[in-house]
Formats: structure tokens, sequence, C-alpha cells
């Protein structure tokens, strides 16, 4: 919404909830940009090469990935299966990976368009403040974040002289369904209050102005960087 309200047109990518994308879809439409909702699992590279042609084949080319799917497969150490493990990282590194691949590609295969934009490209891979903080039980996703901020930093470093931006946004607490238990009830939201200084949790948009701002060319001196939206 925040990047539709900016002025882009989005391609929305989804793994199972079809009928939810299409719903953002249209509400992106009545904003008067255009919308298309793609299915991929990010996990799998056939997939997401399928779906960036989708993406160019509904507008053409595209200026701007935002890396955002994740999950959590939440266990003990000692109890996590390889299937646990493998999953998370699937999703939330691997597919980071495969998604930057196919964009840089992109990016150099279309060219400069200094009318649209003074980068070739933008990147904005979505993390989270555990690249950076340990959590325990949750030893998969944690290994994941911590690799996109280097994958992150390892890309923006490469493609930088070619005027390719890449950054990172790492979501403290904010209110999503992935998080639901932490802040339903007003005994839990007391509990995570004692965990953010600012004292209240990080809504959605929140994180859509900051990467909307990041994306866009008032933020052109920025790569290779990771803003955490936290209230820390």
């Amino acid at each position: 919404m925040a990047l539709a309200d900016a002025g882009a047109d989005v391609a929305i990518n989804y793994s199972s909830a079809a009928e939810a994308a299409e719903a953002v879809a249209g509400q992106i439409r009545d904003r008067g940009r255009r919308a298309v909702a793609l299915r991929a699992d990010v996990g799998r590279e056939a997939e997401v090469v399928a779906l960036f042609a989708g993406a160019r084949e509904a507008f053409g080319s595209l200026d701007i990935l935002v890396n955002n799917a994740g999950l959590q497969q939440d266990a003990p150490l000692h109890d996590m299966t390889l299937a646990q493990w493998q999953r998370v990282i699937d999703v939330n590194l691997t597919g980071q990976f495969l998604c930057a691949r196919e964009a840089v590609r992109e990016f150099r295969r279309r060219g400069p368009e200094p009318a649209r934009s003074r980068a070739l490209g933008k990147i904005l891979c979505v993390s989270s403040v555990h690249e950076v903080i340990p959590w325990a039980g949750h030893a998969n996703y944690a290994a994941s974040k911590g690799g996109v901020s280097l994958l992150m930093k390892s890309i923006a470093q490469e493609y930088a002289a070619e005027g390719i931006r890449v950054m990172g946004l790492a979501p403290g607490a904010i209110r999503t369904p992935i998080n639901r238990a932490a802040w339903e009830t007003p005994e839990a939201y007391a509990a995570l209050m004692r965990l953010v200084p600012y004292r209240r949790i990080g809504e959605p948009e929140d994180l859509g102005r900051a990467a909307a701002w990041l994306v866009s060319d008032q933020a052109d001196y920025v790569t290779g960087t990771t803003l955490f939206v936290d209230g820390a």
C-alpha cells in the first residue's frame, strides 16, 4: 500500500493465500495503480524465475524488489527436525538470494532509466531485529536473519558501482499474525512493552513508510545498511 501510494505499480507474490493477495491487488487498483498477484514459493528456483517472468509480462520490467517472504517453524534445538531447519532457511534466506539474483539480472538487462530512478535498481531485504539479537528456541529463524544481513551487505558491495542499491529493513515487534500471541491480550501486550522502550507495538504502516523512503530517490545515497524499525 505504501509503495502504491508513492506511485508504484506492484506485483504481489503469495505462496498460498490467493484470495488475500487478490484483495490487496484490488485495493492498489482502487488507488489508481496497476497491480497483479503472482504465486511462487520463493524457496524454489523455478517458481522464482516464473515469478519474475510474470512481473515482466505485467509491467515490462521492474525497478524495486522488496524481499519480504518469511516464516517461523519454532522448536528447541534438541527437538528441531532437519525439515524445520531447512524450510525456514529455504524461504527466509535462500528465497532472498533467488529473488535478489533475478532482480539484479533484470536491472542489468533493462539498463538505466534516469527519468524513473537515479539508481539502476533497488532491493530491500526485510530481515528482523533477530539478525543481531540471539533468540533461544528459534535457532533456524535467527540464523536465517543473520544470513540475510551479510547477504544484503555483500550484494550491495558487489553491485554499488553499477548503481544498484541494496538495503535492509529490520522490524522489531509489529502487529501482524505471525506474533499474535505476543499482543492480542492485555497481559501479553504489557509483557511485550517491557521489551520496547518506545512503549507501543509497531504497526505495518510504520514499515511501509520506511520501505517507501528507502527505495525512493530521497535515499539515493543509502546502500549496504539496515534500518531498524523497532521502537528502541
